[in-house]
C-alpha cells in the first residue's frame, strides 16, 4: 500500500513538473505539439523508474548503499575541493567555462573513487555505516555456518525443526556449490548423496520457522583458501559457528579459533547413557567375534556385545550392563546374559498379562 501510494505521487508530481515546463514557454509557441511531447515524455519517464522498480524486487543493499554514500561523500569532497581550487582559479584569472569543466571532471574523480571504495569494502559496511545493520532482523547473535557433509547428512533439518538452532543459519555460495557439483558426478552413489543434500537445502528453505540464508559475498581473505578454510574463514568474519560431520574440519576449526557443533557428537550425546549393572533388553542379530559372544543394536543403532549370547541369535533378551566403551565410530555396550534375570523378567510379564 505505502508503495502504490509513492508510485502514485511520483506520477503527480512529474505532472505537475511537465505543467511547469509547458508553461515556462521553453519551446517555440508555434508548434503546440511540441507541449504534448514534453508531457508525455515526462510522464514516460516516471513510468518506465515504475516499471524498473516493479521488475527488479530484489534490491542489493550493498550496491545501493554504497553508491547513495559514496555520491554524498564524493559531492561533499567536491565541494571542498572547488573551494580549495578557488584561489587558485582567481590567481590565473581562469575562465568561467574552463571552472566549471575543471569542477565537473573533479566531482566525476572523487565520486567514482569513493563509490569504488565502498563497492571494495563492502563486507566491512556494518562499522562504517549503520544504515545496513536495519536491513533485516535476525534471531540471534551468533549464525550457523552449514558445511558440505552435514547437508548430505540430513540430519540437520531434523534438528532444525526442533527448535534447538536459536540463530539464522548460513549457507556460502562456494558450498553450494560444491553440493551441486556432488549432484552431477558421474558416480551414481555421489550424485544420490548430492541430490539428498539438495533436497534438504529445500526443505530448510521453505520451512518459515528457519531463518535461512546463502551468503553470496566473497571475503578478500578467500583468495587462493580451499573449501575448509573459507568456511573457518568466514565462521570468524560472522563471528558464527562451523556445524560440520567433518572430523578433520572439526580439528582445523578449532585451533583456529572457531566454535564447532559436531552433528555426530551431538548424536551421541543424545545417547541413553548406561552404567554398569542396569539391565536392558536388546534383540540379538548375529554372532559376535569372540566365541559365545551375540551382538544387538539398540533403537539408536548402539551396539551391544553380550557374552554367552550366541545361542539366543534371533531372540530378544535381557542382559546385565557390564561397561560401557566409547569410541571414534560411536558407543558400545558390553553386558552379560544372566538366565536368572531372565527367568524373572518372563515370570513378571505372565503376571501382568494373567492380571
Amino acid at each position: 500500500m505505502v508503495l502504490t501510494f509513492l508510485r502514485f505521487a511520483l506520477l503527480i508530481v512529474l505532472a505537475g513538473v511537465a505543467v511547469i515546463v509547458v508553461k515556462s514557454g521553453l519551446y517555440p509557441q508555434a508548434h503546440q505539439w511540441v507541449a504534448w511531447v514534453l508531457v508525455l515524455g515526462i510522464m514516460a519517464i516516471g513510468g518506465l523508474a515504475i516499471l524498473v522498480d516493479i521488475l527488479i524486487s530484489r534490491k542489493p543493499l550493498e550496491i545501493i548503499s554504497s553508491v547513495y554514500f559514496g555520491l554524498i561523500v564524493g559531492l561533499f569532497l567536491s565541494y571542498v575541493a572547488g573551494l580549495a581550487l578557488t584561489p587558485v582559479f582567481e590567481s590565473l584569472q581562469t575562465d568561467e567555462q574552463v571552472r566549471n569543466v575543471v569542477q565537473l571532471i573533479v566531482s566525476a574523480v572523487l565520486c567514482y573513487t569513493c563509490i569504488s571504495f565502498l563497492f571494495q569494502t563492502k563486507d566491512d559496511f556494518r562499522f562504517i555505516i549503520p544504515y545496513v545493520e536495519f536491513t533485516k532482523e535476525v534471531r540471534g547473535r551468533r549464525p550457523y555456518v552449514l558445511d558440505t557433509s552435514v547437508i548430505i547428512d540430513g540430519r540437520i533439518a531434523d534438528l532444525v525443526e526442533t527448535n534447538l538452532f536459536d540463530s539464522r543459519l548460513v549457507m556460502p555460495r562456494f558450498v553450494l556449490t560444491e553440493l551441486q557439483a556432488i549432484a552431477d558426478s558421474a558416480d551414481r552413489t555421489k550424485r544420490a548423496r548430492g541430490r539428498r543434500g539438495l533436497d534438504i537445502l529445500n526443505r530448510l528453505r521453505n520451512n518459515p520457522d528457519v531463518d535461512f540464508t546463502i551468503w553470496d559475498r566473497d571475503l578478500p581473505e578467500f583468495s587462493g583458501q580451499s573449501v575448509d578454510l573459507r568456511l573457518i574463514t568466514l565462521a570468524k568474519h560472522l563471528e558464527g559457528r562451523l556445524v560440520t560431520n567433518d572430523y578433520n574440519l572439526n580439528k582445523v576449526a578449532r585451533v583456529h579459533g572457531v566454535r564447532v557443533i559436531n552433528i555426530n557428537d551431538l548424536a551421541n550425546a543424545l545417547k541413553p547413557r548406561f552404567l554398569p549393572g542396569e539391565q536392558i533388553q536388546v534383540r540379538l542379530v548375529r554372532p559376535g567375534e569372540e566365541e559365545q559372544q551375540g551382538v544387538g543394536y539398540l533403537d539408536d543403532g548402539t551396539m551391544v556385545v553380550v557374552e554367552d549370547g550366541r545361542e539366543y541369535v534371533g531372540r530378544t533378551v535381557v542382559l546385565n550392563v557390564t561397561s560401557v566403551l566409547q569410541t571414534s565410530a560411536g558407543r558400545m555396550v558390553f553386558g552379560r546374559y544372566d538366565r536368572t534375570v531372565e527367568h524373572n523378567h518372563e515370570a513378571r510379564e505372565d503376571r501382568l498379562a494373567r492380571s
